[in-house]
């Protein structure tokens, strides 16, 4: 790995509460620990977040964020290339929006433009992050990347973090999501073309596969998936939050509600959003934050609902701020 893709990252604009020196000597300083392979990564500032359930995020001293920066950097190009289509999580031109359309687009062709039942099995992998295997994650990285240098400091950073030996990725580090998506490339592989399933779709550790047959998707699919993931990836599914259902039922995917004509905001997504909403309307009143800042957060949550059938909600928000 070219060390001036580590310098790039003084270009970086800086958290000035953590650095104690210049950010350019501190650049500098990271170059010389990394050529002499010196460098050890530091330890992790721990903290708590809801969105919307309870998130342990695990924060890097900023010197150690531009080493993730610089890393992420090269491995992107290299390994997203090598993903399937129809994984969305944390990479260029995808996401949410595009993941929950292309659902849409799958119930159309499985149901034949709605004329036949379409069944959707929804997965999700349990303690996803927790249970990411070390020892496996550097062996598929090591399959593409054959630079010693850039290995070694690979390893440093994926066991920077553990939650039980060799195991875990910290939320919270850039690099931990493409790790993930390094990690569940082998399970979306196996699936197009082991099992040769055609409407799958993957965000993150959240995943569903559409299909007109119910047997198909309560067995052989499952049981194959589910066995795949506990021999080669020493992962499990969650025993909670495996669901078959008819696609006209509603399919909560991704923060919203997918139905075959239309598609509606979660009622958590929902009851959390306007509870914030009013948090901010207060905090406004008081002086607490700028009219500039309210504005932003109105006009994301609008942004929300552009893709759904959101047109009472939109009202519901303008009646709220009107006159604010």
């Amino acid at each position: 790995m070219a060390w001036r893709e580590f310098r790039c990252g003084k270009n970086k604009k800086p958290d000035v509460q953590q650095f104690e020196y210049n950010l350019e000597d501190n650049i500098f300083l990271l170059h010389q620990e990394l050529k002499a392979k010196t460098y050890n990564h530091s330890n992790y500032i721990s903290f708590y977040i809801h969105d919307p359930k309870l998130r342990n995020i695990h924060k890097a001293c900023v010197k150690d964020r531009v080493l993730h920066h610089a890393v992420f950097r090269i491995l992107y190009p290299i390994f997203d290339k090598s993903f399937i289509s129809d994984s969305y999580s944390c990479r260029i031109g995808k996401g949410t929006h595009r993941a929950i359309n292309r659902l849409q687009i799958f119930n159309k062709k499985v149901g034949k433009n709605n004329t036949k039942t379409c069944y959707i099995l929804k997965c999700d992998i349990k303690k996803f992050f927790d249970s990411i295997d070390h020892n496996i994650l550097i062996s598929l990285i090591k399959k593409k990347i054959r630079d010693k240098n850039t290995n070694w400091l690979i390893e440093k950073v994926i066991k920077s973090f553990s939650v039980s030996p060799n195991k875990g990725l910290p939320l919270g580090n850039i690099t931990s999501q493409l790790f993930a998506n390094i990690y569940l490339n082998e399970l979306d592989y196996f699936i197009k073309h082991n099992l040769r399933i055609k409407y799958y779709i993957r965000y993150c550790d959240d995943f569903v596969i559409l299909e007109k047959d119910k047997k198909l998707l309560e067995t052989l699919y499952f049981q194959k998936i589910d066995n795949f993931l506990k021999e080669k990836l020493k992962l499990s599914l969650h025993p909670d939050k495996i669901n078959i259902k008819k696609y006209h039922q509603g399919i909560d995917f991704l923060g919203y509600v997918s139905f075959p004509y239309h598609k509606i905001l979660r009622k958590n997504t929902k009851k959390r959003m306007f509870k914030r909403i009013k948090q901010k309307i207060s905090k406004l009143k008081q002086g607490d934050i700028s009219e500039e800042s309210f504005n932003q957060t109105i006009q994301s949550y609008l942004g929300i609902l552009k893709h759904c059938n959101g047109y009472k909600l939109k009202r519901k928000i303008k009646k709220l701020t009107y006159g604010l």
